[in-house]
C-alpha cells in the first residue's frame, strides 16, 4: 500500500493592512493642517451666502451689490492661488499655507467691523487672497507626503473639505443664527467666528513638517549651486505649458459644472416652496462622500479619467431627479446623488493636477490652473440668469448648462494623461509630463 507523500499546506497570507495604517502619524498630520484650513477657508466663504440679505439691510443696497461681495471674494482668490502656489514652489509649501490661514483668518474677522459697504468689499476681496492661497499651497503639502499609491484617497478626501465647510455653515446659520442675531448684527458675529482657523497655524508650525520632495529638490539645487526660476514663469516654458493650458480649461469645466449644480438650486427650491435646508444638506453630504469615494475608485483600475468620467456622468443622469421632479422623496434623493456624483467628480482633482506637473512648478501650476478655472467657472450664475431672460426656465437652464460642461469635463480628461500611480520625484523626465 502506497504512502502517501505529506503535502505541505500553502502558507496563508496575511490579511491586507488597511489603508490607513499604511499612513505614517507625519503624512496624518500634513492631512489634518491642509484638510481644516480647507474646511474652515469653506466655511468662512460659504457663510456669506446666508447673510447677504441682512447685509444688504444693514448698508442698504440693491441686491446685486450684496452679490458683487461674492464675485470680488472669487477674483482676488486666483491672485491668491497664483501667488502662494508661486510662493509654496520657491519656499517651501508650509509657510504660504500657514500664511494664507493666518490672512483670511483675520480679514474675516476683521469684516465683522464693517462701517460701511466699502470697506466691507474691500474686506473681502481681502479675504479672497488667502482663500485662494490655502489650496495651492495645502495640496501640495500633503500629497508631496501621502505614498503615491494612497493619493487618490487624500485627494478625495482633501477635496471634501470644501463641502464639508459649506456643510457646516448651513448648520451654524440654522441653529446659531437666531441666537446671535440682535439689532441686525448677527452677521457680524458670524464673520468673527472666522478668525477661529488661526489658532491651526500653531499646530502647523510646531507640528506638521515640511514636503519630503520639496525638500529634496533643495537639497539638489544646493548641490548643484542652482536655484529654481519663479514657477509662474515656468508655466510656460515650452515643455508645460501645454499642461498649463490644458489644465486650466479642464478646471474651468469642473467648476463651470460644479456652480451649475450648487448656485441657483436654493433659488429654485425657493420657487418650489421646498425648504431649502434638508436638500443642501443632502446636496453637500453627498458631496463630501462622494469625493472621498471617488478619490479612492481612481486608485484601481479606472484610474483618475475613468473615475472621473464615471462620476461625471452619473451626476448627468441624475438630472432628471435634481431639477424636474415634484415629488419630495425623488427630489432628496436628487440632491443626495448629484452632490455624491455630480460635485463628487472633484475627488480626484487635486491628485490629478498635482500629478500634471512637475515638482519645480507643481504648486504654482495646480494653483494656477485651479483658479483660472474658478475664473472661468464664475460666469456660471450670470449665464444661468441669462438664459431665464431668454426665456428658459430654471430647471432647464441648470439642465443646459450640467449637461454640457459634464460633457466637457469627460471630453478633456481623455485628451489629458492618465497620472495614476506617479510618482514625485525632486528631478523628473521632462517628457514624463507632457
Amino acid at each position: 500500500m502506497a504512502v502517501p507523500i505529506p503535502v505541505a499546506a500553502a502558507p496563508r497570507r496575511a490579511p491586507a493592512e488597511p489603508w490607513y495604517r499604511e499612513v505614517t502619524r507625519e503624512q496624518w498630520k500634513a492631512f489634518v493642517a491642509a484638510y481644516l484650513g480647507w474646511v474652515l477657508d469653506g466655511f468662512d466663504f460659504t457663510i456669506l451666502t446666508f447673510l447677504l440679505v441682512d447685509i444688504q439691510r444693514s448698508f442698504t443696497v440693491s441686491a446685486a451689490l450684496a452679490g458683487a461681495l461674492g464675485t470680488i471674494t472669487l477674483i482676488f482668490r486666483v491672485a491668491g492661488g497664483i501667488g502662494a502656489g508661486t510662493a509654496a514652489d520657491r519656499w517651501g509649501r508650509k509657510g504660504p499655507l500657514m500664511f494664507s490661514i493666518l490672512w483670511y483668518s483675520m480679514f474675516a474677522f476683521f469684516s465683522g467691523f464693517a462701517t460701511s459697504f466699502r470697506m466691507l468689499f474691500a474686506l473681502r476681496a481681502l479675504f479672497g487672497i488667502g482663500m485662494g492661497g490655502v489650496w495651492a499651497a495645502g495640496m501640495p503639502l500633503t500629497l508631496e507626503h501621502w505614498p503615491a499609491h494612497l493619493r487618490g484617497t487624500a485627494s478625495g478626501m482633501m477635496q471634501s473639505g470644501y463641502s464639508l465647510g459649506f456643510l457646516l455653515s448651513s448648520l451654524v446659520f440654522q441653529l446659531a443664527y437666531p441666537l446671535v442675531n440682535r439689532s441686525n448684527a448677527g452677521w457680524r458675529v458670524m464673520f468673527w467666528i472666522g478668525v477661529l482657523p488661526a489658532f491651526l497655524v500653531l499646530f502647523i508650525m510646531k507640528g506638521v513638517s515640511e514636503s519630503p520632495v520639496w525638500l529634496e529638490r533643495q537639497r539638489h539645487l544646493r548641490s548643484r549651486q542652482q536655484r529654481d526660476r519663479l514657477s509662474l514663469i515656468g508655466l510656460f516654458a515650452p515643455d508645460v505649458v501645454r499642461t498649463t493650458i490644458h489644465t486650466s480649461i479642464l478646471m474651468g469645466a469642473f467648476l463651470f459644472m460644479y456652480h451649475s449644480i450648487t448656485f441657483w438650486y436654493p433659488t429654485l427650491l425657493g420657487r418650489m416652496q421646498r425648504p431649502a435646508l434638508p436638500y443642501m444638506l443632502a446636496l453637500n453630504f453627498g458631496a463630501v462622500t462622494g469625493a472621498v469615494a471617488v478619490g479612492r475608485l481612481s486608485e484601481g483600475a479606472l484610474g483618475r479619467r475613468g473615475a472621473a468620467t464615471v462620476s461625471t456622468l452619473v451626476g448627468i443622469l441624475t438630472i432628471p431627479i435634481y431639477v424636474w421632479t415634484g415629488n419630495s422623496l425623488l427630489l432628496w434623493t436628487g440632491a443626495l446623488l448629484m452632490g455624491f456624483f455630480g460635485a463628487g467628480n472633484f475627488g480626484v482633482v487635486p491628485a490629478y493636477l498635482n500629478e500634471r506637473f512637475p515638482t519645480v512648478v507643481r504648486a504654482g501650476g495646480a494653483g494656477f490652473a485651479y483658479h483660472v478655472g474658478a475664473g472661468i467657472g464664475s460666469l456660471t450664475p450670470a449665464l444661468v440668469g441669462r438664459l431665464q431672460d431668454l426665456g428658459f426656465t430654471l430647471p432647464y437652464a441648470m439642465t443646459i448648462c450640467i449637461a454640457a460642461s459634464g460633457a466637457l469635463v469627460m471630453l478633456l480628461m481623455w485628451v489629458g494623461p492618465e497620472t495614476r500611480g506617479r510618482e514625485f520625484r525632486a528631478v523628473e523626465d521632462k517628457r514624463q509630463m507632457t
